[in-house]
């Protein structure tokens, strides 16, 4: 009995250590990135977040309108959730379902989110009037696919990911995330120039500044843009922080969203973003 005493008042002290190694170590949260537009909350996965940011920055650089933005983010999220998928339908693959017996390139090329999102524009422009057509309408002209009304479903959360992704609607896109730590600005300022092109990147020791040139409201536009971009790209790239127009968006803080702060660096102003590197 007495050894039965012994064994029970190992077990809770056992417990009690294991909850307070539990209760000190750092909780390890969801992550996920949010657009809120309007009364449309459009909710999305670290994955999707990279890939839709990454349709708005191409689209920004290739000068398309929000619209083509809104039909690529509604077609991905038909096609494959916006997740870069190694399988499908017959030879299907990547986020459009692309086929490479279809013409859309080689196998290993619709796998490569770039080529697939710049080969989807490349046909979308070439729809006559698809600024004008409904998302549906305007996404089964490029996809043509055996269920033309799905891609309808998707339009609102595509709306809302487009307008906050290429800065027409301000401090809408935020994301939840671990704070990381370890990132490089060099890596920031690579990543960023692949995905924009060739701007202007200033790189220091902890902090990427990205001058801004133009007249508002399309300079604002392209600010929000890249500072969304940042955002959403802030786990794998490990940014910590991001600053622009007057508000501040922090990983440690996250989910609080942007907040006011005429005080960060560089976000007094219009012409600069900053992102900070954990």
């Amino acid at each position: 009995m007495r050894l039965r005493w012994v064994v029970l008042a190992s077990v809770v002290v056992a417990a009690v250590l294991v909850a307070t190694v539990i209760r000190d170590r750092e909780p390890v949260r969801s992550e996920y990135c949010v657009a809120q537009v309007g009364e449309t909350r459009a909710q999305i996965d670290m994955e999707q977040a990279r890939w839709t940011t990454l349709m708005a920055a191409i689209a920004q650089r290739r000068g398309l309108p929000p619209r083509a933005t809104t039909i690529a983010i509604a077609t991905a999220f038909q096609e494959s959730k916006i997740h870069n998928l190694d399988y499908g339908d017959r030879d299907s693959a990547g986020l459009f379902q692309q086929r490479p017996s279809q013409g859309w390139g080689t196998r290993e090329q619709v796998l490569d989110p770039r080529h697939a999102i710049r080969r989807f524009y490349s046909v979308l422009v070439k729809v006559k009037g698809y600024t004008k057509m409904s998302i549906t309408d305007a996404a089964q002209r490029v996809q043509r696919s055996a269920f033309p009304g799905a891609y309808a479903q998707h339009e609102d959360y595509a709306r809302a990911l487009s307008s906050s992704l290429r800065g027409y609607s301000p401090a809408a896109f935020s994301c939840r995330i671990n704070a990381p730590s370890g990132g490089r600005p060099g890596a920031v300022r690579d990543d960023v120039a692949a995905a924009f092109g060739d701007i202007p990147i200033d790189v220091g020791e902890r902090t990427v500044r990205i001058p801004l040139t133009g007249r508002a409201p399309d300079v604002e536009a392209r600010g929000w843009g890249l500072a969304h971009y940042a955002v959403g790209n802030s786990t794998r790239l490990k940014i910590t922080s991001v600053a622009f127009d007057g508000h501040r968006w922090t990983a440690e803080n996250s989910p609080d969203d942007w907040v006011v702060d005429t005080g960060a660096a560089g976000s007094s102003t219009r012409d600069v973003v900053v992102v900070g590197v954990g």
